[in-house]
């Protein structure tokens, strides 16, 4: 496992020499536009597992993707050797179908201080969802991203993450009620304490989420990567691709429904992901938004 390998996976060519803001951004930004979060591992037959090295081994040398537990793994990985101050949270994800949040944690996230500042990076979310910047940990100040407006707030020792998105427009009317698409301008997120976590504290959601039922994983297959301009998904066989702000205070959802013998070649091009083992695709309606 090597710095420079990892740079090459996700084409940052700039400095390593100061530990500041301007670079994690800048590194940060390489990662979430390179390397997908996906779960296609559950679908294709194989283990997803948190040992670093194997983590390593699938997103970096096997130039695959990965969940929360494994990017924010990975990148936190990569700004300890860089001399970041980072630590791990443990976050508990908001289920807008219960209009409430997940009574077990299972996201992780990377908390890096900067002279005296603290930062969320979160490179493991996904979709609309996924911020572009690292968040400065201040409760009730809006933090303005290309996804839209971020904001943390704090109340009794618990922080809450929600975003306000703009409008949409579909020019494909047939999904304009896609269960995909999201219906309220403003959402929760997630929430989370300062505990510092480990990987550890992991291992058992790691297990759930690939094999139980009732976890949104095991119901959908789900690659996201995030672009220039916006994002792309593909859950199931419907792709998504999402241009921000392509007019003012207007997003751009474009959705297209792919054949069974389209769904590798759109991996490979959409997204530079090659399985190794079949996928066989999934999207149980109702559980999941963009």
């Amino acid at each position: 496992m090597n710095l420079e390998e990892y740079f090459a996976r996700t084409g940052y060519k700039g400095s390593i020499d100061k530990q500041d803001l301007e670079t994690l951004t800048d590194i940060f930004q390489h990662h979430i536009r390179a390397v997908p979060f996906e779960n296609l591992s559950i679908h294709c037959g194989e283990k997803i597992t948190l040992e670093l090295e194997q983590v390593y081994n699938k997103i970096v040398r096997r130039k695959r993707g990965g969940w929360c537990m494994e990017n924010n793994q990975l990148l936190g990985w990569v700004l300890k050797s860089l001399g970041y101050d980072s630590s791990f949270l443990g976050a508990y994800v908001f289920n807008p179908h219960q209009n409430t949040y997940a009574t077990i944690m299972t996201h992780l996230l990377v908390k890096v201080v900067i002279d005296g500042k603290a930062y969320i990076v979160d490179g493991g979310f996904g979709v609309s969802y996924q911020m572009w910047q690292p968040m400065e940990l201040v409760s009730g100040k809006d933090q303005p991203q290309a996804p839209g407006v971020f904001r943390f707030t704090e109340k009794n020792a618990i922080w809450y993450l929600e975003k306000m998105r703009r409008k949409q427009y579909i020019p494909n009317q047939n999904f304009s009620n896609s269960d995909l698409l999201e219906k309220k301008e403003c959402r929760k997120v997630y929430m989370f304490s300062l505990e510092p976590r480990t990987v550890e504290d992991f291992q058992f959601q790691c297990t759930y989420l690939q094999t139980s039922p009732d976890s949104l994983f095991t119901k959908k297959s789900i690659c996201t990567l995030q672009t220039t301009d916006g994002f792309r998904a593909l859950i199931g066989w419907t792709l998504t691709e999402t241009t921000y702000n392509y007019k003012e205070n207007m997003d751009l959802v474009e959705f297209v429904t792919l054949e069974d013998e389209e769904v590798e070649k759109t991996l490979k091009e959409k997204f530079n992901i090659t399985l190794d083992r079949k996928l066989v695709p999934i999207n149980i309606k109702g559980f999941y938004t963009i």
